[in-house]
């Protein structure tokens, strides 16, 4: 008990010093880290940003003015916005509009220089010279911005006026960069004369542009620039930019760098005192188990692992941890055991079980064409459990030369307890069909004689239908299954019928069933399935439902039984994609020919395919 305590405490002080040397190395350095990074970030955006777009706006503002007839030309803009010819964004290269309206202007003034007409000249011009010669600067001003933009990487250059509340903007000037697209939709460069709404914001700053000559607004990482220009008919005339913090502060962040240098220094110092301390109280011991480790993982030997944890002799966790390890060895030999044992006992169920999956397989039909003497109908059916074994089936057989014998069932649960019971619920459900009697009376006969033995009380939903193969008439009962689906006329829809459900086979004794006629005409279907193929479920939770089996059904309602199958297996698997298959997915398709012909020579070949893999 002594030796207890004075190892518990020996932990304590162990903890204790590496708690504090790392909490003071912590505070230490992410005090002064963040007093001097804050200090010179805040000051140099704050001084950078006033700087760079005050000498933007300067810049912004004498391109306009390099020419004489400034006002005049945004006087003009403003007011002919809508009429007039503008050829945004072709720079100063020969071929474009602009050359050739300069040459006429030039033939017509041949001793005016047209970057320095002033507002006199322009004056004096006729009205088709004047916009002409408004055309002629716009295309040079807009590539002159639009070169501005480019160098100094900012979001936006605009040059706009307002209304007389500021909450409204009427665009005149817009820079882009190449490639950008012009137009009036959000993030898009816009054309002369477009006009937008602004915010409360956008509003304030503009206010302030007026009252102060310029003005900034700080939003986050983007700033938005505005310098008064001047007045057109009355309303101020404003250069704006908008501008992304992110160039000036990565500046900011190399300045600060160098700063921070000092105080990683000190970080450096403590760290390098505190590994020395943790390197000898600690990794060399944690070695020395380690060590321990991978012999054990070599040779398996926990006798050996004893011996060499005696090397261990912290008096601390790791002296703990070296005892923990010694006896899990020992554990792990004996567990290892057990494992050889489990594994050899799971991989002889996994063989029971793939045998099982192969008898169930057998145990439906699977041949097809099943009956290749009979040219009346054909029939193609499929079951894809859900797991090794499942608890749908269905079954078809000749009760007589005239009667054939159809059934669609789904066993509550699943796995092996569900398929067990299958088995047993096909075999009496064919046994008493084969008795005779009407679907109600094969579906009755099948509830008492599962419910006279059910101890693990479970159920199955059926649909029985007998078909008099010469008249196409089908006499069906339903013990709680899914609706049928038929296709009244050849060619047509095919469509859920809605029959009346009596209760489930082996649910309560004593249960009696209706029964209901369905005809089929030469050349019409019958699809039945279980709940597998409506509820198949996606990654999102969303199930297939009747409305997409339906119309995987419909997409070919003229194709062959088996091919109609394979439609809706391939709608099923593109709907649920990667997702689990939640629940057994089995199929029937019956088409009704009519009377006896001569069979085709290829039908005489019997095609067998396994039922329960995807139609």
């Amino acid at each position: 008990m002594k030796k207890e305590k004075e190892n518990q405490g020996r932990r304590i002080r162990l903890i204790s010093q590496v708690v504090i040397l790392f909490v003071i190395a912590v505070l230490v350095s992410g005090i002064i880290t963040f007093l001097v990074q804050g200090t010179i970030s805040k000051t140099a955006i704050l001084r950078q940003t006033e700087e760079r777009t005050s000498e933007i706006g300067d810049e912004v503002e004498a391109a306009i003015r390099e020419y004489p007839a400034s006002d005049r030309l945004l006087f003009y803009w403003y007011t002919h916005a809508q009429k007039m010819d503008i050829e945004y964004d072709v720079g100063y290269g020969a071929g474009t509009k602009t050359e050739e309206k300069c040459r006429t202007l030039s033939a017509r003034y041949p001793d005016l220089e047209l970057k320095y007409v002033t507002d006199a000249q322009m004056e004096g011009m006729n009205p088709e010279d004047q916009k002409l010669y408004a055309e002629i600067v716009y295309t040079w001003l807009i590539a002159r911005l639009n070169q501005i933009k480019t160098a100094y990487h900012f979001d936006f250059l605009f040059c706009v006026v307002a209304d007389e509340t500021y909450e409204k903007q009427f665009f005149l000037l817009s820079a882009a960069e190449p490639g950008a697209k012009r137009g009036i939709e959000y993030l898009e460069v816009y054309p002369l004369g477009h006009i937008v709404t602004v915010g409360e914001d956008q509003t304030k700053a503009m206010q302030s542009a007026k009252a102060n000559t310029s003005y900034l607004a700080n939003a986050g990482i983007y700033v938005d620039y505005y310098t008064f220009l001047g007045e057109v008919e009355g309303h101020p005339v404003f250069i704006g930019l908008t501008y992304n913090l992110s160039g000036l502060q990565a500046s900011a962040a190399s300045q600060a760098r160098r700063e921070t240098l000092y105080a990683m220094l000190f970080q450096i110092i403590l760290s390098l005192i505190c590994l020395l301390l943790v390197y000898r109280v600690v990794l060399q011991p944690l070695r020395k188990v380690q060590k321990n480790i991978r012999l054990y993982k070599e040779n398996k030997d926990s006798l050996a692992i004893r011996e060499g944890m005696k090397e261990v002799r912290s008096h601390n966790e790791i002296g703990d941890l070296s005892n923990d390890v010694t006896e899990l060895a020992f554990e792990m030999d004996n567990y290892i055991g057990e494992i050889e044992t489990i594994t050899a006992e799971k991989q002889r169920v996994s063989t029971e079980l793939s045998m099982a999956t192969r008898i169930q397989a057998s145990m439906l039909p699977h041949i097809f064409p099943p009956f290749p003497g009979r040219s009346e109908f054909d029939i193609y059916a499929s079951m894809d459990p859900a797991k090794e074994v499942g608890g749908d089936f269905y079954d078809f057989f000749l009760i007589d030369d005239d009667h054939l014998g159809i059934v669609m069932a789904d066993v509550s649960g699943k796995g092996v307890p569900a398929a067990l019971f299958m088995m047993a619920s096909k075999i009496i459900l064919q046994s008493c069909a084969m008795l005779g009697g009407s679907p109600a009376e094969i579906l009755t006969k099948t509830n008492e004689a599962i419910c006279s033995n059910n101890q693990e009380e479970l159920f199955v939903t059926v649909w029985l239908g007998i078909l008099e193969i010469s008249t196409g008439k089908i006499k069906a009962a339903n013990a709680g299954h899914e609706y049928p689906i038929i296709q009244k006329t050849p060619g047509g829809p095919l469509e859920l019928f809605q029959d009346r459900h009596g209760f489930v086979i082996g649910g309560m004794p004593g249960t009696k069933y209706r029964e209901y006629e369905l005809q089929l005409t030469p050349g019409t279907k019958l699809f039945l399935y279980t709940d597998g193929v409506p509820e198949a479920t996606d990654g999102e939770e969303e199930m297939f439902g009747n409305e997409r089996m339906l119309a995987a059904l419909n997409e070919e309602p003229d194709a062959e039984p088996c091919r109609v199958l394979r439609n809706v297996r391939r709608a099923v698997d593109n709907f649920v994609k990667d997702a689990e298959q939640f629940d057994d997915l089995t199929m029937l398709c019956l088409e009704y020919r009519g009377q006896k012909t001569e069979f085709p020579p290829e039908a005489d070949k019997t095609k067998e395919e396994d039922g329960t893999k995807t139609a």
